[in-house]
């Protein structure tokens, strides 16, 4: 479980192609009517680039030299990611050179994987679309071939075009421990410590995790936040030739386009924030919200199967707590610690359409005394395929989240969070106050902020979408970050139903977000959909 929520996986796994340099981006040469905005994302005419670029409305961003303005992506046909496929037809791949250090930005570079399917209606373009899935650490160039089904209508208008954000997979990625590593890590270490010994293992495996981070990864690991990923996403969009940014941005996504929004609010296009991070959250904030939010979802899922709500909690704690004491069997001869289980049980939580995994994966817990579908659960959720490798994307998210937050709780800190956490989930109370202190207590580098900035006046309308049932990123998240956008920019869309994110599980969701992306239509303040 993470601060943020892991990209769903229901909607596409993550998996880093391989990238190789390749052809100039499509730019759209169409005149703009005198006196008139371009629409949102529609690519400015080519220019000859000047010496140097405009830092835009971040005055703390640096200018850059042309050597990187003027970059034109180089697109290719996508390799496969080890053990994988390369994407299907259409797909592109490329890289952008981008500082290193926004603070040197003539120096040191690293290299932005991307991937790109060019809009069908080539006279119609608007101009790119980017996406980011969330996490943070989740691979864009991964995730969305495998989610484009989804963007079919937006695809018809716009070149839909993901990345990988510093610090995640084929982009400088953050490693920090191998398979075996991790693999001890989960069968060995508690996550809601009972004894001091456990504790201490606990605190020991965090600053282990830390370590290797540093002894792998170091030289990325102080410029992987989300502040120099959205200079980044600015650097992208000049050399896409956008004028403005169109931006879709799922989960952790919405953050970076809060924080996008709030460093260059001229430079905002069409945007729309969908499972919305609270931005006025801290780190224990974010832990406090997720009991919520999995709570809540919880017992939604307990009603749904005619379940009293309260007892079906108390029971699942239970199973929680001989779980912890007897780690169930498994077909693969690994144990299901209370821990994984927890874990297996946030996963189906993510979307109601795998309920129904969730009631059999607990009803074997409970009646056959084994593990098989709670361990796959959370199998799934931790990066784990059937030959025991692990992903990074937990690397990238604690790399990310550390160093955002300067906030290090202790382990005293996070024991005296215990009481109300349990009473706001006795489920995943007392590991989301765990959690607080598992994360960044003795990381390596210093964080950025206590909480991320996401005012922006003067940016266009954004729209905000929060589901009432969300697990991840409770709906009160979205309302939040509507405000901190400001007045006429953070547009407020309710989605009454359950699950992470609203896009392509709301007919009307999908509709509004459509007719925004593709006609301007921007929908009312408030508007709800049932």
């Amino acid at each position: 479980m993470r601060v943020h929520g892991r990209t769903r996986r229901a909607v596409a796994l993550t998996g880093a192609a391989l990238l190789t340099a390749g052809a100039l981006a499509g730019c759209s040469s169409e005149p703009e009517p005198t006196g008139a905005e371009p629409a949102a994302g529609r690519s400015a005419a080519p220019r000859t680039p000047t010496a140097t670029a405009s830092p835009a409305d971040d005055p703390k961003s640096p200018v850059l030299p042309a050597s990187l303005t003027s970059q034109r992506p180089d697109w290719k046909r996508c390799k496969a990611p080890a053990g994988g496929t390369a994407p299907g037809s259409g797909w592109r791949c490329a890289t952008v050179d981008v500082p290193l250090d926004y603070a040197k930005p003539s120096g040191e570079t690293i290299g932005i994987a991307l991937i790109r399917k060019q809009a069908r209606d080539k006279s119609g373009r608007l101009g790119s679309m980017l996406f980011n899935f969330g996490g943070p650490g989740g691979s864009g160039v991964g995730i969305l071939p495998r989610a484009a089904g989804s963007y079919g209508n937006l695809n018809s208008r716009y070149d839909l075009v993901s990345f990988d954000p510093r610090g995640v997979a084929a982009s400088a990625g953050v490693n920090c421990r191998t398979d075996e590593e991790q693999e001890q890590s989960y069968r060995s270490i508690d996550m809601t410590p009972d004894t001091a010994a456990e504790e201490q293992a606990f605190v020991k495996d965090g600053a282990d995790f830390g370590a290797g981070c540093e002894r792998r990864s170091g030289e990325v690991l102080p410029h992987v936040g989300t502040t120099n990923a959205a200079r980044d996403l600015d650097l992208i969009r000049q050399v896409l030739g956008d004028r403005k940014l169109t931006y879709f941005g799922m989960s952790y996504g919405t953050e970076l386009g809060g924080t996008y929004a709030h460093l260059f609010p001229k430079n905002v296009g069409r945007t729309v924030l969908d499972a919305v991070v609270d931005p006025t959250a801290d780190g224990v904030g974010h832990a406090r919200n997720q009991a919520t939010g999995f709570q809540r979802a919880l017992e939604n899922y307990l009603k749904d199967r005619d379940q009293d709500p309260k007892a079906g909690t108390q029971r699942i704690a239970r199973l929680l707590e001989r779980i912890d004491k007897n780690p169930l069997p498994t077909s693969t001869g690994r144990k299901l610690s209370e821990s994984l289980a927890i874990t297996g049980i946030v996963t189906p939580l993510y979307s109601r359409s795998s309920w129904p995994t969730l009631t059999e994966a607990l009803d074997e817990a409970e009646n056959s005394g084994t593990g098989n579908g709670l361990l796959q659960l959370a199998d799934s959720y931790n990066g784990r395929d059937e030959n025991g490798h692990y992903d990074t994307q937990n690397h990238s998210q604690r790399a990310i989240s550390c160093a955002d937050s300067k906030a290090r709780p202790t382990a005293d800190e996070a024991r005296a969070l215990l009481p109300e956490f349990r009473q706001l989930s006795p489920v995943f109370g007392p590991f989301l106050a765990w959690d607080t202190a598992g994360w960044c207590a003795q990381w390596p580098v210093a964080g950025e902020h206590d909480t991320p900035e996401a005012s922006a006046p003067g940016a266009g309308p954004v729209l905000v979408i929060g589901t009432t049932g969300d697990p991840a990123t409770p709906y009160e998240g979205a309302r939040k970050m509507a405000d901190e956008l400001g007045k006429g920019v953070g547009i407020m869309v309710t989605n009454k139903g359950e699950g992470h994110g609203a896009y392509g599980e709301s007919g009307c969701v999908t509709s509004i977000v459509d007719d925004y992306f593709l006609d301007g239509k921007v929908p009312a303040d408030g508007k709800t959909c049932s």
